[in-house]
């Protein structure tokens, strides 16, 4: 047997929200919501007719409205223009519009709205997978760089160290060079004076 589509309705930021889908599970896929606004109190099912009617006209498709307002539901809606009194919400409570009866809908239209729902879920899931398989391509992407740059600088430092060390052993070098030098002049100093004395006694 078909699942039967309900709509269901919430408010989240400057928009009012309504889809049309077979559970209040589905719905809150929908709306990309991290918890149960269901329990919240924040969400329930609608019986508006006009509601109903545009979201079984677009199954699964979240619709939107600006917060608030009586207006109709669409895939796109401007911003809420009228916040009340200089920004603040109105103070005046709306009176509720006469309570009507939800449009009867046909079996061949129920079917062919959860059909369409379940057309629009598969969408969003590939859609999703393809956001995931990017993301998972630019990790890949970053961790090649990152690779490539670590091993250039591994590479560099191990340069740097070999050059540091030929350069230690170079200036050891000369220093003992230096000091034999210093030995041998002293020696060559001492010999040369003591000739000087002989010379003058």
């Amino acid at each position: 047997m078909a699942r039967k589509l309900k709509t269901f309705q919430t408010s989240l930021g400057f928009y009012d929200l309504a889809v049309a889908a077979p559970s209040m599970k589905a719905a809150l896929e929908a709306w990309g919501a991290g918890s149960n606004l269901f329990h919240q109190g924040v969400a329930k099912e609608s019986d508006d007719p006009d509601v109903v009617a545009a979201t079984m006209s677009k199954p699964g498709v979240v619709l939107k409205r600006p917060a608030g307002s009586n207006g109709r539901f669409g895939e796109h809606a401007d911003l809420p223009s009228d916040l009340g009194n200089s920004g603040t919400w109105p103070q005046k409570r709306r009176s509720k519009p006469p309570k009507r009866m939800a449009p009867k809908i046909s079996e061949t239209a129920a079917r062919k709205a959860v059909a369409d729902f379940d057309k629009e879920q598969k969408r969003r899931e590939a859609e999703r997978r393809r956001e995931e398989a990017a993301r998972e391509k630019d990790r890949e992407r970053r961790e090649k760089a990152t690779a490539k740059a670590q091993a250039a600088l591994d590479t560099a430092e191990r340069e740097h160290a070999k050059r540091a060390a030929d350069f230690q052993a170079e200036a050891e070098a000369i220093e003992k060079r230096s000091q034999a030098e210093d030995d041998r002049w002293e020696k060559e100093r001492e010999r040369l004076q003591a000739a000087l004395r002989r010379a003058r006694d």
